[in-house]
């Protein structure tokens, strides 16, 4: 894939640069580029010139953009919003036809019509060499702004659409990432990691270079040794219920034959300009194929995840006075959480794990969104996959990030590859929580409420 990128990426340069010598020619009869601005070799762009040209004015836009300062940058997504939307001339005209004719040709040219030209633009954009990594900053720039310029979702949507169809299922590709892997994507993997921070080289070895530990990673030809989201897998005799044992460096390396569960205890997204963009599913769907290839004797898939919004919306409803959530003994309970050093107290520990699996049954199984759906983020993710919710585990994860989001939960979603497709649907097109019956006998209340969690 390496020789093949190279090649096309060699050829792509040279026709940049024979683009340039026309650009220059150009400009020299012309007199105008000097004064040209970027909206303005944007149009040009989009007026059609020959390829060579083409690409190197593509090029040459990419470039001035990537010197350019935040206002300025501001100042270019507002007229990529304003300037190069739907043609509203021909979008009219193409309406007209239809009512009058009522022909597929018409309703082709509404098609064509309504796309936003900026669509073709950032197209166009990417006939220049590393284009698409440029236009994936460029997107994270554009999700910047819009913190404060809502307005400017238009242009976001715009790169979200492309980006899923350049970046389709059909384009990745799936590597192993191990000790022999190049250095650079090594160092990708230790800064990219979001879930459990890798903290030097010895930790990155233990995960990735141990009989019994595996790395995966999607990668895309366009974007040469940079990953788009990786796992990281444990090979183990049992689900595990805590985070410390699977990172230890000091643990009993299991023999891979020896493993019976497969647990997927980190997924990191490396792209953050490809948000929107559904890798996560297929690369769990993949990587279960692939060692259950290797290791037949595997016969339970189950991740064991952070919970990263639980901390937040236990406290907002102990902030509510009239929560129908909180019991007064757990008021009484919770207490100990605002103790910064609560979690370094065994005894402290112990007291609070019955009220946290509880409450954390009830945020996962019960508590919903506006549009009813699972408030917490990474459960959206795994039962939209179709894994169902199988274990809470209170004091699972005892870092300092791990108690300040979740207040120490961790929980375990199964792939049960037979189930994947039910679970799928069940949560999809009516909202249901698949949950084991371990997870289901946490929740309180009546036989009501325990009613809205369907049994598997």
């Amino acid at each position: 894939m390496s020789s093949n990128t190279s090649f096309f990426g060699d050829l792509l340069t040279s026709i940049a640069d024979r683009g340039r010598a026309l650009l220059d020619r150009s400009s020299r009869v012309s007199g105008a580029t000097k004064s040209a601005t970027l909206v303005e070799r944007c149009q040009d762009l989009l007026s059609g010139r020959g390829e060579a040209s083409g690409v190197a004015l593509a090029s040459d836009i990419l470039d001035r953009y990537a010197h350019m300062k935040t206002g300025e940058r501001i100042a270019f997504f507002e007229a990529l919003a304003e300037t190069f939307g739907p043609d509203r001339d021909r979008l009219d005209q193409a309406v007209e036809s239809y009512g009058r004719t009522g022909s597929d040709a018409a309703m082709a040219e509404i098609h064509r019509a309504s796309e936003p030209r900026r669509q073709e633009l950032f197209r166009r954009f990417n006939l220049a060499p590393g284009a698409t990594a440029q236009l994936v900053r460029m997107r994270e720039h554009v999700m910047d702004a819009m913190v404060r310029r809502r307005d400017l979702a238009p242009v976001d949507r715009d790169f979200g659409h492309l980006f899923s169809s350049w970046f389709n299922r059909g384009f990745l590709v799936l590597r192993r990432i191990d000790w022999s892997s190049p250095a650079n994507v090594l160092e990708k993997i230790i800064r990219y990691e979001a879930v459990h921070e890798i903290r030097d080289w010895n930790d990155l070895r233990a995960r990735i270079d141990t009989p019994d530990r595996r790395c995966y990673a999607f990668f895309h030809p366009a974007l040469v040794d940079e990953p788009l989201i990786f796992v990281e897998v444990a090979l183990m005799k049992e689900t595990p219920g805590a985070i410390a044992p699977v990172l230890s460096q000091d643990r009993d390396h299991l023999d891979p034959a020896k493993a019976t569960t497969a647990v997927f205890y980190s997924i990191s997204n490396c792209q953050r300009g490809l948000g929107g963009v559904s890798f996560g599913n297929f690369l769990i769907k993949q990587v279960v194929e692939e060692i259950s290839r290797e290791l037949p004797a595997l016969t339970t898939f189950v991740t064991l995840s952070p919970v990263p919004g639980f901390r937040a919306w236990l406290d907002g409803e102990r902030a509510t006075e009239s929560s129908a959530v909180l019991t007064a003994a757990d008021r009484e309970a919770l207490k100990d959480l605002d103790d910064p050093e609560w979690a370094e107290k065994e005894e402290t520990r112990e007291a609070l794990k019955p009220v946290l699996a509880a409450l954390g049954a009830h945020y996962l199984l019960l508590a919903r969104t506006p549009k009813g759906r699972p408030v917490d983020t990474v459960a959206r993710f795994h039962l939209g996959n179709g894994a169902r919710l199988e274990r809470i585990n209170a004091m699972g994860v005892l870092s300092a990030k791990g108690i300040a989001q979740a207040a120490g939960l961790m929980v375990n979603y199964r792939y049960v590859l037979s189930d994947i497709e039910k679970n799928h649907e069940a949560f999809a097109g009516k909202g249901e929580v698949v949950a084991s019956s371990a997870a289901k006998k946490l929740l309180r209340g009546d036989t009501s409420t325990r009613a809205l969690v369907p049994t598997t």
